[in-house]
This record gives structure tokens, C-alpha cells and sequence, in this order.
């Protein structure tokens, strides 16, 4: 058996996921996944954050920080939204890693001593306000396909046509809404005519191995059918993976060439054997799941990119796509408080599995679907409760109930073989279907053996037997045997629904399974009559508890977009400036960092001061460009007693870098120097070799991401001594180079 690959889409970390968004990949990817590992193959499943791009730099801007702490601060919302749902990723990591850099450099540079990368020159849009080319999300126009009016620069998303910019109609910049210029820059592209022959054998194999749907085959063909063509893969823009080309150097991949191999870098990450996954055809398969609208990405660009390293990468078996979908009468919407977002349903106190369920089996598989209150109350209570929950519930009650909470001995006849048999096919069909991933139709099916069971159990009627005060003994004996053993069978097979249902419903089986007092079971457990007779289960207990008629209204009522939602949900950007220019942390910024403290609260990096100015309307004050290798920043500094603006220029210092964004004095300040006052004189806490972008550290330290504000940052021990600077009496490190303090002065820094 071939180890199995999961990937799911990587979310872009610059919003909150909704439900659409969570069905779409991530939550139908986990499904899967549970299924391999309980099938006892070998399995990882991989996603993580997409954190580059014009999506993250248009949201930095919209909310006053960095990319980087638009990024932080994202993904840690992502992953406790998707630990809450019980999505049991194997690693869900980051693509602003060191790894994902070297593993994508080195990917480029394989294509381009392979001659798939051309350069060229791209007429592209430019705003003269913002002084800034836009690309993809910086740009907002009509589809030239199918005239939809809000297309991105990159992609529409009503055809789902990939676009150039400057194809768009009407094109408007999305900073400032002025109309942009044209403008010719020289660009790199991947060339995909010249890897099309081999991509089309790979496809035409490969969608009949990993049966992939006809939709997907369809809509791949049509791209091979209008001929590929060459690809652009460089942006203008500072966040982003650096291009390691002569005359490239001020560029950054474009995200979609750089996204799709941070599967590969994350799994390089966190696992040593990542080569044993992604360089290993022969042995694995590689299953991704994602929206319809990544299609192209991943059955074209992803592998073209692939085979032309002519490396022995592991290829797309199966691809699992889902349709939209929508919320009620319209879309979901965070900003016009429409539909539910996953921050959402963390708060509302209805159990993760109830929306597990509900998103499963409502799955957009082949068509768009809704998200409808009415339709989520129905099936809660008349499918989960009413079905599942009905055959649960009633087996274990009447088990503690008459049984003494035992397994009762059995001796079966025909008809309890016959409905064994029935049992053991549904379980198969189940099986099967789950090997050809088709979700819905398998949950389904696990619905129709609920609902047979609950037949069986009505039919055999044991309520009637275990009470039978026959004068005839010989009756009363067949009676009580017949009833004997209805509860035997039906132990055994709320048994196989907790099996069943794990992948589905995590928290439920397990709930299951500590009813039936027994360690969680695997498939091959399936239709395996493992619960003997005089085994003692649990006490029976309420899995779901119905959604009445007033509680749906009033959901229905808060997320239509006519009232505010409640203001004690924790939102990541809640928070107001005050007159001093201090920002409240959130709610869930403050409990990530709960058991956080001292310099395990800071992340501090190196920073290259690229250009030094005197504030505006302050005189102490200079305003500092500094590079961080990946990103570039401004803060502004009180240090123009102690500095010269021309010895400040090229100074490598350490910065504190998630500390909460400020504004003195009219200007934006991301960040703050480190720097020692005393008798003064004034000293910058400064390196020599380190490039910029390196962590400072101290050993054993785990830094963290999360914005601070200057009261936790004071809380953190920081001194100067002998030209050093420590924490703890440990000295800090930029790499191997320890951190020094100029001057020779002593004391705090801060």
C-alpha cells in the first residue's frame, strides 16, 4: 500500500475563515485523513499558512501594521479556528520560513538552468498617486470574459479566468480608485507552451489513475485546448520570496507560483523525511483538496513547475474540488455582518460536529450550495438527533436500564444473521465510496445503517420481551433470547457508527465510544462483533441537544447583516487608539500569549537602516527606512541627540519587531530600536555581520509573534553590560554573533 499525501489549499492568512471557506478544503481534507489513519495506512496531512502576495500587503496597509504582523497575527486565528472544528493536521506551518524560501529559490533556479524561465517585458498598470505597480488585488476591473465588474488583477472570480492586470476593463486601483497608467517593466515568466506535451501525457494518465471528476477534467482541458501560455511569476512588490536573479533583485515571486511548494516546505520543515513524501512517486499518493477555482494551479501550473526541475517529484493523484458555498439569500460578507465566520461559530455554543455535519453533508460537491438556518435546525435535530442520535441513545439507555449496563449473551438465528449481512454491505459500500473520496454520498450512507438500525430495534421490539410474563415458560425464554440478542447486534453496531463517524465527527465517536466503555477502534474493527457478552458499557448520555424555533430565529436575525454581533466575541482587530497613541490588545492576542513571559514574549530581529529623515514636526525625532530582509519598515526614534543622520545610514541594529504599532507626531511607527540611556549618553544596541532579518535570541528562548504593547515589553529584563547585551545574564545572539552595545554604555536597554 502507497503512503498517502493530504494537502488542503493553503488559506490566505489576511482574514477569518467562514464556513464556506473551512467545507472548501481544510474541513473535507481532515475527513479523509481520519479515514487513511483509521484504515492504518500511512498518512500526513499538510496545510498552512499563505502568507505572501498583494492579499497580505492591501490588508497591512488597511489595518496599520506590517505584512508580518498581518501575518501573525492571522494565522494564529486560522489555527485555533480549525483546532476548534478538531481539523488534525500533521503539521499546519507557514510559507515565511527560511525553508520555504531556499526550497522555492531552489525550484526557480532548476527551471531556469532548464530553460523554462523566459524573460520579457510586461505592460502592467500603475497608479501615479500611490506611486506603486498593481498587481492582482492592488487592481479591481471587468472581467474581459464574462464582464463581471469586480474581477482581480489576477483572476476573476465569477469565470474563474486567470487575467493580467492590464487585460481588465475600466481598471481602477483599489488604494486610492484612481485610474492607473500603463507602464512596460521586464518580468520572468514560466514558460508553459514549452512544457504542455509533457504536461498533457501526464494529465491524460494521471485523471484516469486518480479518477479526478469530470468537471476538473473538463475545465483542465479547456486551458490545453486554447494552448498554455507563458506565465508571469514576478511581482513588484517588497513581501514575498526574493527573486535570486541579476536585475531581479528588487522583485518577489508572484504568490501562486510560491504558494503551491509551500506543501513541499512545510512538510520539509517540520519533518526530516520530507523526501520520503516529495521526491518518492513510486510510493506515495498525493491527494489535494481546495475550491474550484485553484483548479488550473494544481493540475497545470503546480506540476509543470514540478517536472520542469526534472527532479523525481511526487505528482497530484487525486484532486478533490468543491463548488460555493453561499450564505442564505447572498454571500458571506465579515464587513456587512453576513453569514458565519469560524470566530463565529467558536462563540455560539453549538457543539464544532453540528457544524462538521451540516457543511459535510451539505458539501458543494458538484454545484453551489446554501448555508441555511432552517435547513441546519432540520437536519440537528431530525438527522443527527432524530437518526443517529436516536439509535445511540436508545441502545445504551435500554442497555442501563434492563441489563444491568451489560452486554446480554446471544445466540443468534437467521433473521439476526440476516441483518448482519445487511450491516457488513452497507459498511462495504461505506468503505468504498470513502477509497473514491466522495464525502456526502459515504456520510449519507452512514445516516441509511443509522436508520436501519433504528428499524431493526423497533422491529425486534425488546421492550416488549425483557418484560413478557408468559405463562408458558418456553415462550418466555424465546422471547427474552430474541430480545437478547436484537441488543447484542445493535451494542456492536453503535460500535461500528462510532468507527463510522470518526472521521466525520471526531468529538461525537469519541463521546460513543466512552459511552460504550471501549477503547476507540480502527476500521478493521468494522462488522467485527467485538463487544462480548457481560462486557459493562457506560451510562447513556445526550450527544446533541435540539435547536429550538426561538434559538434559530435569532440566529438567522444576527447573522443577516441587520444588527451588530455581540460585543463580547473576541475579534482580532478590535481595539481603539488612545491619546497617547496605545492600542488595546485584543482578547485573543492576550490569551495566546497566556504562560508567555520575559523574553519569550519578544521577537527581535536585525534591521538595516536604509534611510534616515528628520520628522516633520518634531525635533528630537528622525524617521528610520529599515530593510528586514523580507520586508521593509518604518519607526520612528528619539535618538537625533545622541546620532547623526549620516552615521545612522547602513547601522545594523536590533529592533523589536511585534511590538504594537503606534503613531508619533503624524507618523506611522512599526517597531522600536534597542538603545541604552545613561549620564547622557546613549548607546544603540547594534551587529556587524548579521544580515538583515536574523532572529535575536538567548538560549532556550521560544520568541513569540504576537503584538505586545510597551507596558509588556518593559516587564522584559533587558541590560547592557561590558559592551554586551543580555537577558537573564544570557547574552543575546544574532546567530553566532553576539549583540553588542555602542558607546560602551551600561544599564537598561530599552
Amino acid at each position: 500500500m502507497k503512503k498517502i499525501l493530504i494537502t488542503s489549499a493553503l488559506p490566505y492568512v489576511n482574514n477569518v475563515p467562514h464556513l464556506g471557506n473551512i467545507i472548501g478544503s481544510v474541513l473535507s481534507a481532515d475527513v479523509f485523513a481520519r479515514y487513511c489513519k483509521s484504515r492504518g495506512w500511512t498518512t500526513r496531512y499538510i496545510c498552512g499558512a499563505d502568507e505572501h502576495g498583494t492579499t497580505t500587503e492591501a490588508k497591512a496597509l488597511e489595518e496599520g501594521l506590517t505584512p508580518q504582523q498581518v501575518c501573525d497575527k492571522y494565522c494564529k486565528l486560522h489555527k485555533d479556528i480549525y483546532d476548534w472544528f478538531g481539523i488534525q493536521f500533521d503539521e499546519f506551518g507557514r510559507t515565511s520560513t527560511e525553508t520555504h524560501k531556499k526550497i522555492t529559490q531552489e525550484i526557480f533556479l532548476k527551471l531556469k538552468e532548464n530553460e523554462y524561465i523566459v524573460e520579457d517585458f510586461l505592460e502592467e498598470l500603475y497608479c501615479e498617486k500611490c506611486k506603486k505597480s498593481l498587481a492582482d488585488r492592488f487592481v479591481e476591473g471587468t472581467c474581459p470574459y464574462c464582464g463581471f465588474e469586480h474581477a482581480r488583477g489576477d483572476q476573476c472570480d465569477k469565470c474563474g479566468h486567470l487575467l493580467n492586470a492590464i487585460e481588465l476593463k475600466n481598471p481602477k486601483c483599489k488604494i486610492c480608485g484612481e485610474t492607473p497608467t500603463k507602464k512596460s517593466t521586464k518580468h520572468l515568466f514560466l514558460d508553459l507552451e514549452k512544457l504542455q506535451p509533457e504536461l498533457e501525457k501526464w494529465i491524460k494518465q494521471r485523471s484516469r489513475e486518480g479518477f479526478w471528476s469530470e468537471n476538473t477534467i473538463t475545465y483542465t482541458n479547456a486551458w490545453l485546448k486554447e494552448g498554455l501560455k507563458k506565465r508571469c511569476i514576478s511581482r513588484q512588490l517588497k513581501w514575498g520570496i526574493p527573486i535570486p536573479l541579476k536585475g531581479f533583485e528588487d522583485m518577489v515571486f508572484y504568490v501562486w507560483f510560491d504558494a503551491p511548494i509551500g506543501y513541499i516546505s512545510i512538510t520539509a520543515h517540520k519533518f526530516n523525511d520530507w523526501k520520503d513524501w516529495w521526491k518518492n512517486p513510486e510510493h506515495v499518493s498525493l491527494y489535494q483538496f481546495m475550491g474550484k477555482d485553484n483548479v488550473p494551479f494544481h493540475t497545470l501550473i503546480f506540476p509543470g513547475t514540478l517536472i520542469g526541475t526534472k527532479d523525481k517529484y511526487t505528482l497530484l493523484y487525486h484532486i478533490n474540488t468543491t463548488e460555493y458555498l453561499n450564505y442564505e439569500d447572498g454571500k458571506f460578507s465579515k464587513s456587512r455582518n453576513i453569514g458565519v465566520f469560524g470566530d463565529d461559530a467558536m462563540q455560539l455554543g453549538l457543539p464544532a460536529d453540528s457544524f462538521r455535519y451540516y457543511l459535510l453533508v451539505n458539501r458543494p460537491e458538484k454545484a453551489d450550495t446554501v448555508f441555511s438556518w432552517d435547513d441546519f435546525q432540520d437536519k440537528l435535530n431530525h438527522e443527527l438527533i432524530g437518526t443517529l442520535g436516536n439509535l445511540v441513545n436508545r441502545t445504551i439507555v435500554f442497555l442501563n436500564k434492563y441489563y444491568d449496563s451489560k452486554v446480554p449473551e446471544h445466540d443468534l438465528g437467521k433473521d439476526e444473521e440476516e441483518f448482519l449481512y445487511l450491516i457488513r454491505d452497507q459498511e462495504n459500500k461505506i468503505t468504498n465510496l470513502l477509497g473514491k473520496v466522495k464525502l456526502k454520498e459515504a456520510l449519507k450512507e452512514i445516516l441509511a445503517l443509522c436508520a436501519n438500525g433504528n428499524k431493526f430495534f423497533q422491529a425486534a421490539e425488546p421492550w416488549k420481551n425483557v418484560k413478557e410474563k408468559e405463562v408458558k415458560e418456553k415462550d418466555s425464554k424465546s422471547n427474552k433470547k430474541r430480545a437478547d440478542n436484537a441488543l447484542y447486534i445493535l451494542a456492536n453496531l453503535v460500535k461500528d457508527i462510532a468507527i463510522l463517524c470518526e472521521p466525520y465527527l471526531p468529538f461525537t465517536s469519541e463521546k460513543i465510544f466512552k459511552q460504550l466503555n471501549v477503547k476507540a477502534k480502527k476500521w478493521d474493527d468494522l462488522g467485527v462483533l467485538s463487544i462480548d457478552k457481560a462486557h459493562k458499557i457506560g451510562q447513556a448520555e445526550v450527544l446533541f441537544n435540539k435547536l429550538v424555533d426561538d434559538e434559530k430565529n435569532k440566529l438567522k436575525e444576527q447573522f443577516s447583516g441587520k444588527g451588530k454581533k455581540e460585543q463580547q466575541k473576541s475579534k482580532i482587530s478590535e481595539g481603539s487608539y488612545g491619546t497617547e497613541g496605545k492600542k488595546e490588545v485584543s482578547v485573543l492576542a492576550r490569551s495566546a500569549r497566556e504562560g508567555k513571559e520575559g523574553f519569550n514574549l519578544l521577537n527581535l530581529k536585525v534591521a538595516k537602516i536604509k534611510e534616515v529623515k528628520n520628522h516633520p514636526d518634531a525635533e528630537k525625532l528622525i524617521i528610520l527606512k529599515l530593510d528586514l530582509g523580507r520586508e521593509e519598515r518604518q519607526i520612528v526614534a528619539g535618538i537625533k541627540e545622541w546620532y547623526k543622520n549620516e552615521e545612522l545610514k547602513d547601522k545594523k541594529i536590533v529592533v523589536v519587531t511585534n511590538l504594537q504599532p503606534a503613531e508619533i507626531r503624524g507618523e506611522k511607527s512599526y517597531g522600536m530600536l534597542l538603545a541604552v540611556e545613561k549620564a547622557g549618553n546613549l548607546g544603540l544596541v547594534t551587529v556587524k555581520k548579521a544580515e538583515p532579518g536574523t532572529q535575536v535570541l538567548i538560549e532556550g528562548a521560544k520568541p513569540d509573534n504576537e503584538i505586545i504593547t510597551l507596558e509588556e515589553f518593559k516587564t522584559v529584563k533587558l541590560k547592557a553590560k561590558d559592551g554586551k547585551a543580555y537577558s537573564d545574564d544570557k547574552i543575546l545572539k544574532a546567530g553566532d554573533e553576539e549583540v553588542i552595545v555602542e558607546k560602551g554604555v551600561e544599564g537598561k536597554i530599552r
